[in-house]
């Protein structure tokens, strides 16, 4: 039986199943094994990690233990209780129409950053006018329907992941800051600053930076410092705001103090920093690398919780969540009638009545006709009973996304 337990509580032949530390997004250390050393222990306590989880039918358990289910229920509930009220967020045309703009726009937006990046790196200048363009149309491409780059944001390619995580995150600040209803300056300089959040990268060797295996404590250092990086690049660049050289200097700092790069802790952490912790280590940890195979977007929603308090800001990961929805797209849930859908739109009224796109009879195991269906329309019957992991049936959801 897997369970979770505190760290204060580790002792040496436990079996470790998960160090829980996903919330470090760069972090490739995902140790599992029998603990043998007292040593293990003391670098584990480092890390900063509150809770682990273990395996008991293969080594020690603890009086401190709670099954992993329990967790998980817990986590389910509060999923729940967060997503209760309306996300606020309101749809202004409809997908299809917003698709075709939001196409060009992610686009764009993926060249204009990587070619940004490359520019730098080889010692140019950042040129800020086509960014803060930039800023502006994907602001407008949410404002008008935030399905259409939601969607887009969720056909990704592990290879790719510096660039599209880059673009993914102004989406997902852009959309998280119109919820919160932040000044318009605030939120444009918040959206370039989620752009340009991993521009120090371009001062980490490649050898670090792609690397497949897990990084030495010493590459790990090196790796951590590109928040540093990016703030000070930025700070030497006319044009760029305070709000955005915030928004990326803190995206790695965390509550408790057990970030980087500065250490900052709870209060000492702008409004903007902790938004956009949230947003980032959302969309590392629902994503594939070369190291890491990516939660689903429920699961991930379920760890922010989980995280909360110590890590994360709690009230404003439950803000995140009424914001994205219980079910954010590319969820893909399992309906009473047994068939599958992924959640193509989310509802502006009820976040348990999304419209999602069924391809896959589960009592029957085949594919069906796909087909999509507007779980709030009046006469629909069926609904949402839970969210599944698409590699439970070998679905490819990018495929039914657009």
């Amino acid at each position: 039986m897997i369970k979770r337990i505190p760290v204060s509580a580790l002792k040496v032949g436990m079996y470790i199943t998960d160090l829980n530390n996903d919330w470090i997004p760069h972090n490739t250390q995902r140790r599992r094994g029998v603990i043998k050393r007292e040593e293990t222990i003391e670098k584990i306590l480092r890390m900063g990690v509150d809770h682990v989880y273990i395996d008991v039918s293969r080594g020690l358990d603890s009086q401190d233990s709670e099954p992993a289910h329990e967790v998980d229920r817990r986590n389910e509930s509060a999923l729940q209780s967060a997503g209760e009220l309306r996300p606020g967020v309101y749809r202004r045309v409809s997908v299809a129409e917003e698709m075709v703009l939001a196409r060009q726009v992610h686009s764009q937006a993926q060249g204009l950053v990587g070619n940004l990046m490359n520019s730098v790196k080889f010692g140019g200048a950042i040129d800020i006018a086509p960014i803060h363009q930039l800023a502006d149309e994907l602001q407008s491409s949410v404002f008008r329907n935030a399905n259409a780059l939601s969607c887009l944001g969720r056909i990704r390619e592990k290879d790719n992941y510096l660039l599209e995580h880059s673009v993914n995150l102004s989406v997902l600040m852009s959309l998280f800051g119109n919820y919160r209803k932040l000044p318009a300056d605030a939120l444009h300089q918040t959206i370039v600053g989620a752009l340009l959040h991993d521009i120090g990268k371009i001062l980490t060797p490649d050898e670090i930076l792609h690397k497949p295996g897990r990084l030495t404590p010493e590459e790990f250092e090196v790796m951590k410092a590109h928040a540093r990086h990016s703030s000070d690049i930025l700070r030497s660049t006319e044009g760029i705001g305070e709000l955005t050289i915030v928004t990326a200097a803190e995206h790695h700092e965390r509550l408790d103090g057990s970030g980087y790069p500065e250490g900052l802790q709870g209060d000492e952490i702008s409004v903007y920093g902790r938004m956009v912790a949230i947003t980032d280590v959302y969309d590392a940890i629902t994503a594939d690398r070369v190291y890491h195979k990516g939660m689903t977007p429920t699961q991930g929603l379920k760890k922010l919780l989980e995280w909360s308090g110590s890590h994360l800001d709690p009230g404003l990961v439950k803000e995140f969540i009424r914001c994205v929805g219980l079910y954010p797209i590319g969820s893909l849930v399992l309906l009473e009638s047994g068939r599958l859908g992924v959640v193509v739109e989310t509802n502006d009224d009820d976040q348990r009545l999304p419209v999602v796109r069924v391809m896959y009879n589960t009592r029957f195991r085949l594919p069906i006709t796909v087909d999509t269906i507007d779980l709030s329309r009046p006469g629909t019957q069926d609904r949402i009973l839970r969210s599944v992991d698409p590699d439970e049936y070998r679905i490819d959801i990018r495929k039914f996304l657009v």
